[in-house]
């Protein structure tokens, strides 16, 4: 429903804080009146730009998570997780594992006292008082009988009208250029090095280590034989949260690798990497798989590490329509990603997300001289980010 349905099934309370949030001046005790006086307050332009302009980034983040999710409504211990997710304030602590790997060696440092004249640090709103606060600002509404009346709705026309804005503001940073020398697109690779990995397999009998991983020697000659080239990553390196195999293959060959197995096209069996019978029949056919299940699949795989994965990649979709410098989309984007242990919001939009689109063939990358890398999105890449959605709880729980 738009903001004038909402408000119509609103009751009188609701409505007149409503008001007094906009500064209305009308009947107080007149229904119809409180209507019209908050539909002229935010349909006005120049206001709700003001409004947009004035949300702290907390609040941005919480509407942003919003945006871009096809769910209708949502109930408040899901919007609670929304604003958690959407504050950046709070430390990480890293697996254990890798706590004990930066301890070695290092000697125990003690920690300095506070300084008794330093200033009380504010306590930020509680995530349930910033769900109220859009409550009281026109931006939630509860539902009207029965269980419904639990779970909160977003005016469509009100959402639609914070993605266009904002989307302004961030286009206004952005620096477009023209079309650069020379790009690198790989539309069509990822699906044939899937095949290629399953070829490989069958080929080979590859022995795993006791990790469950392939050898170096037989590692490096599957990824000569790919596509695109990929350094084996460094012993010792900290990897985690993107995938199963992370840790210990590159990136692109991790998410094809993670796409077979939890595909069942292949099966660590007794220390021993083998095609499925599903695997078998995918190599006799030469499939070729579609870049939807592709970015389906990578969505689901690292939005454990990057929640908002979804409205990111939306963005970059919208922003890049035309070739843009990835210095300016990255400054734009940052202050909606949240650090994930030792990646840094630079690093998940660079390596994580950005450089993995173009894995899947969304995206092209160039360079432009005097300006650095540039982007643009493929007209399949457009396709395929507009027909597809994850659902917030829809991610692969990594083994």
């Amino acid at each position: 429903m738009n903001l004038a349905e909402m408000l119509g099934y609103a009751d009188i309370g609701q409505l007149t804080r409503i008001a007094e949030v906009y500064r209305c001046e009308c009947n107080s005790h007149s229904k119809n009146e409180l209507i019209q006086s908050i539909l002229r307050a935010i349909s006005n332009k120049e206001g709700f730009k003001n409004q947009i302009h004035s949300m702290t980034w907390e609040e941005k983040r919480f509407l942003n998570s919003l945006l871009f999710d096809s769910q209708n409504a949502f109930s408040l211990e899901e919007l609670i997780a929304r604003v958690q997710q959407s504050r950046f304030d709070t430390e990480q602590q890293a697996p254990k594992s890798v706590q004990d790997e930066e301890k070695r060696g290092k000697a125990t440092v003690k920690k300095s006292r506070k300084s008794k004249q330093a200033g009380i640090r504010q306590e930020p709103a509680s995530p349930r008082d910033l769900v109220v606060k859009f409550k009281q600002t026109g931006w939630l509404f509860n539902g009207l009988t029965g269980p419904g009346r639990y779970l909160f709705h977003v005016p469509g026309d009100l959402k639609e009208r914070f993605g266009e804005e904002l989307g302004r503001q961030l286009r206004s940073s952005l620096h477009y250029v023209d079309e650069p020398e020379g790009f690198r697109d790989e539309q069509g690779l990822a699906a044939d090095d899937l095949l290629t990995l399953l070829q490989f397999t069958g080929k080979h009998e590859i022995a795993l280590n006791a990790e469950g991983a392939m050898y170096k020697r037989m590692l490096q000659q599957l990824l000569d034989s790919l596509h695109i080239r990929e350094e084996i990553p460094a012993r010792g390196a900290w990897r985690f949260g993107y995938g199963r195999r992370i840790k210990d293959y590159p990136n692109r060959l991790s998410l094809l690798y993670d796409y077979a197995y939890y595909n069942g096209l292949l099966i660590e069996d007794e220390a021993v990497l083998k095609l499925t019978a599903k695997g078998q029949q995918w190599v006799a056919d030469r499939r070729m798989e579609e870049p939807t299940l592709l970015y389906k699949f990578w969505l689901r795989l690292y939005k454990g590490a990057v929640p908002n994965l979804l409205s990111l990649a939306s963005w970059i979709d919208k922003l890049g329509d035309r070739w843009v410098t990835v210095h300016s989309l990255e400054a734009v984007l940052e202050p909606f990603i949240k650090p994930y242990y030792y990646d840094t919001p630079q690093s998940i939009i660079e390596q994580r997300i950005i450089r993995m689109m173009m894995h899947v063939g969304l995206l092209r990358i160039g360079e432009k001289q005097g300006t650095g890398q540039v982007l643009r999105m493929t007209k399949i890449g457009h396709a395929v980010v507009a027909g597809v959605y994850v659902a917030g709880d829809d991610k692969i729980e990594l083994e």
